[in-house]
């Protein structure tokens, strides 16, 4: 089973698929690199090498207490790009995945970094407060954490309607999206779930940003409600200068696996990567 294993010794989990310049894909809450398994396939098909690893205390990585705050996420990717001594890389977050994104270009630069992808990322700042009306109010974060405690087993179900848009009229989601869902989420470690709801809901990421000097994709939709549109990926996309921001009309959070939307990214992506 490939691994990397970091400085403070957590055994992480990763996918490496094909041959060709990199592309490094970083998964959102609660799920793991699996949830990137057709857009990895793609790239691997279109000539270019297809990576994505398991978070610490998600999927097949080591289930460890700590280590769930953004500068030690950050850390791992690097020590896994470091490992596999990529470069050129294009990387592509989802969700708390581009927060993860973002700070690895905030700490670590990108002298690796060919280019960049945020989808339905949080970044610049999720939370709700007096310079981002926008944002997520603590309350829900708080009743995430308080759903995870009481019986995570049936909230990640609950979740996973919302996660997809599963609950708008005429929308294409699957059984098999919201079963993936939860057999993905039921692989996070309970402390994982928690701790990182405090870490992607209140971790400001303006700063990293400001370091951003390769060329950047947003994709966002706009029914996505988990990470609202205009507190996130409309204001990441006029923080980086020349990135590109494309927004699905009716899209969900859940953008690169509900078919038709899962489509129409891949092929966005696969055209950003030939540019």
């Amino acid at each position: 089973m490939p691994v990397c294993t970091t400085r403070d010794g957590v055994d992480i989990f990763y996918k490496d698929w094909g041959q060709g310049r990199p592309v490094v894909f970083l998964h959102g809450w609660p799920l793991s690199g699996d949830a990137w398994q057709d857009q990895l396939k793609a790239v691997a098909d279109a000539g270019f090498r297809g990576i994505a690893h398991d978070r610490r205390g998600h999927g097949r990585s080591s289930p460890v207490w700590d280590g769930y705050d953004f500068d030690t996420f950050a850390d791992d990717l690097d020590a896994l790009l470091t490992r596999l001594d990529l470069r050129d890389v294009t990387l592509v977050g989802h969700s708390m995945g581009g927060g993860e994104l973002a700070r690895y270009i905030g700490r670590h630069g990108t002298g690796r970094i060919r280019s960049a992808v945020l989808l339905s990322a949080i970044p610049p700042l999720l939370r709700q407060g007096p310079e981002n009306p926008e944002g997520v109010p603590q309350h829900v974060l708080d009743g995430l954490k308080d759903g995870i405690r009481h019986e995570r087993s049936q909230f990640w179900k609950d979740t996973a309607v919302g996660f997809f848009s599963a609950n708008r009229p005429g929308n294409k989601v699957t059984e098999g999206n919201k079963d993936a869902f939860w057999y993905m989420a039921m692989q996070q470690t309970i402390e994982a779930g928690v701790a990182c709801v405090d870490a992607f809901g209140g971790t400001d990421f303006h700063e990293d940003l400001k370091r951003f000097d390769i060329p950047t994709l947003v994709v966002h939709g706009d029914d996505d409600q988990i990470v609202p549109l205009d507190a996130t990926g409309r204001k990441t996309a006029g923080l980086i200068p020349g990135a590109t921001l494309t927004v699905y009309e009716g899209g969900s959070h859940g953008i690169a696996l509900v078919p038709g939307d899962k489509e129409k990214f891949t092929a966005e992506l696969l055209d950003f990567l030939a540019r």
